[in-house]
């Protein structure tokens, strides 16, 4: 099922090639032009000033969160704000030993490691990791059998920034060798709408502060969204108005687009009208679900629901999947229990 004209999801967290490009032009380059995340900011500016004035290597840091809030764009201020070159991999790239060993012994000193993903590196190379962050040093295997031998290879000291979207998978040995962690939460709306005016400037668009709010409303919390969002917006009044962004143009634009009030898209919306519609709210399982709206398990598990539930428009139970209140309200139908007038899982 496509969530909108062109087979892609507009508010999908995950970065496709064009907003890698998009996002080089728009990063900041600085932690002082880093919107959101202010208490990661301070506590950051906080670990780099000090590594600066002691002429060190800045501790290893952890930075976890759900995609599209700016990890990425922090490592590069993290180096930045350093003055090193950064290296950027990450953890599905590493699965063997001999492939971080490799981009390990290359490192200059002081240099940043960005290593994304870090929770899906392989059990080898994380043992590798534990030694290289806390002693610097790899030991280089060399032979097989009882005759392979380890040999100590000296690391200069460098920075790790590690990112994950599921801190919860990293081992505790590794989680403890960073000496800052931070975790990244979903943007205010007003954090968002400072986002797109921003952006705005950096494309040469024309937005009002309504046209922002509108498309910072709808960007479900995330900044990667809400310059998908800008660019798609930008298309429609380019074609269909005067090229300014008000709030009427980027309402019309984002309904064309299928993204509701509130960021629900098409698949959004179509496992909420079959849980409410074909199964009158539940509970129902959740492979039950997906062949009702004919996608994937995987898909609805890991792409629609985290949304639902952060809004309070679904919940997972013991029984299944259920709507709550907000969902009936939010697709202006009654729960079954109201229309009967009698109590029952929605309260009444």
């Amino acid at each position: 099922m496509s969530a909108e004209p062109g087979g892609e999801r507009l508010v999908d967290h995950e970065a496709d090639s064009e907003d890698r490009a998009v996002e080089a032009a728009l990063r900041p380059r600085q932690l002082g032009e880093f919107i959101g995340q202010e208490r990661v900011r301070q506590q950051l500016d906080l670990v780099l000033r000090a590594a600066r004035e002691r002429g060190a290597t800045a501790d290893h840091v952890l930075l976890s969160g759900a995609p599209g809030l700016g990890k990425t764009t922090l490592s590069m201020i993290i180096a930045a704000e350093m003055g090193a070159p950064i290296r950027i991999t990450s953890g599905p790239a590493i699965q063997h030993a001999g492939d971080l060993a490799s981009i390990l012994s290359s490192l200059q000193e002081g240099e940043v490691l960005f290593l994304d993903e870090i929770h899906r590196m392989s059990r080898p190379a994380e043992e590798m990791l534990y030694i290289a962050m806390e002693d610097f040093r790899v030991d280089v295997i060399v032979g097989k059998g009882p005759g392979a031998t380890a040999i100590p290879l000296e690391l200069p000291p460098f920075t790790l920034v590690g990112a994950t979207t599921r801190a919860g998978l990293l081992p505790p040995p590794l989680r403890d060798r960073f000496g800052f962690t931070a975790h990244m939460e979903f943007y205010a709306p007003a954090e968002l709408e400072r986002v797109v005016h921003r952006s705005a400037g950096l494309l040469d668009v024309e937005v009002d502060p309504a046209g922002a709010a509108e498309i910072a409303g709808r960007s479900r919390g995330t900044p990667r969204i809400a310059n998908r969002l800008l660019r798609r917006v930008r298309d429609y009044a380019q074609i269909k108005a005067d090229g300014s962004i008000g709030q009427e143009t980027a309402s019309r634009a984002l309904e064309v687009y299928e993204v509701d009030q509130r960021g629900l898209d098409r698949l959004d919306r179509a496992v909420l009208e079959a849980l409410l519609k074909l199964f009158g709210g539940g509970p129902v399982g959740l492979s039950t679900l997906a062949v009702a709206v004919g996608e994937e398990r995987e898909t609805v598990e890991e792409v629609a629901e985290p949304f639902l539930v952060r809004e309070g428009l679904l919940a997972r139970t013991p029984r299944g999947r259920v709507a709550t209140p907000a969902a009936w309200a939010h697709l202006g139908l009654t729960p079954p229990a109201q229309q009967a007038g009698q109590p029952g899982l929605f309260g009444g």
